[in-house]
């Protein structure tokens, strides 16, 4: 089960960020067309904004492309080796300031301010007392308009093996429906989860678009089971990344 002790020892000791994290995007054919062929789809009516939150950067992977994409911009992550490399990394943006915290607080964020609040590929390791924690302040930070697209584990969910979750050190304790109460318990509402095999072939992970309810107006939820999203992975790598290539 991964906890803060964990998060700590392999992004600051253990991992080599041999890539400043794009390596985790060689399935995609690289962060760039992951970027725009997966995650960009998904978010893109929400872009550009005035106010972005991303919670734990790592080394800028997703950052390099949220920061041109607003007006000012704060990455909060648990790792000061990673914090000191996005300040080095993102240095000729003013607009963008980064902080430490200690894995679960958001305090240096200013309440009802950020118009979107992302995190992608890093809440999938953390279990559902960190993740309550954390929720319950991304909804303060919200303004009335704005949204909150997380990804997290859904390793205690009806569609994941928990063998390939504990392989992808997924919280295990995290299901879709545990972060549908979360949002629900804040009395802000959820709009869209989808449920992916971001490890494996069964559903191991989950995506969450939440805000207030005047972020979606007459809006219903929606609960996407997403059992191609290999295939999706492997089309970007194949068509996509040759465009996206330097």
């Amino acid at each position: 089960m991964p906890d803060l002790e964990w998060n700590h020892r392999i992004w600051d000791a253990t991992h080599g960020w041999e890539k400043q994290g794009d390596e985790w995007s060689v399935a995609w054919g690289g962060a760039r067309s992951q970027w725009y062929g997966s995650i960009l789809p998904r978010m893109h009516r929400y872009l550009p904004t005035t106010r972005i939150l991303e919670i734990a950067p790592g080394r800028g992977r997703w950052t390099q492309f949220l920061i041109p994409l607003c007006v000012e911009y704060i990455g909060v992550d648990l790792s000061p080796t990673c914090i000191e490399a996005c300040r080095g990394r993102f240095s000729a943006a003013p607009r963008a300031r980064f902080f430490t915290n200690d894995g679960k607080s958001l305090a240096m964020a200013p309440d009802a301010s950020f118009d979107l609040v992302f995190s992608l590929d890093s809440l999938v390791h953390v279990e559902a007392d960190v993740l309550a924690e954390y929720m319950w302040q991304i909804c303060q930070k919200l303004t009335p308009t704005g949204v909150a697209f997380i990804h997290h584990s859904n390793a205690a969910g009806e569609g994941s093996d928990m063998d390939e979750a504990r392989r992808g050190a997924r919280g295990e304790s995290v299901s879709s429906a545990l972060v549908r109460q979360l949002v629900a318990d804040c009395g802000h509402v959820v709009r869209v989860q989808e449920e992916v095999g971001w490890v494996g072939a069964s559903r191991t992970d989950c995506f969450t678009l939440f805000g207030p309810p005047t972020a979606f107006p007459r809006a219903e939820p929606i609960l996407l089971q997403n059992d191609e999203f290999g295939t999706e992975r492997d089309l970007v790598r194949r068509f996509q990344a040759p465009w996206a290539a330097d």
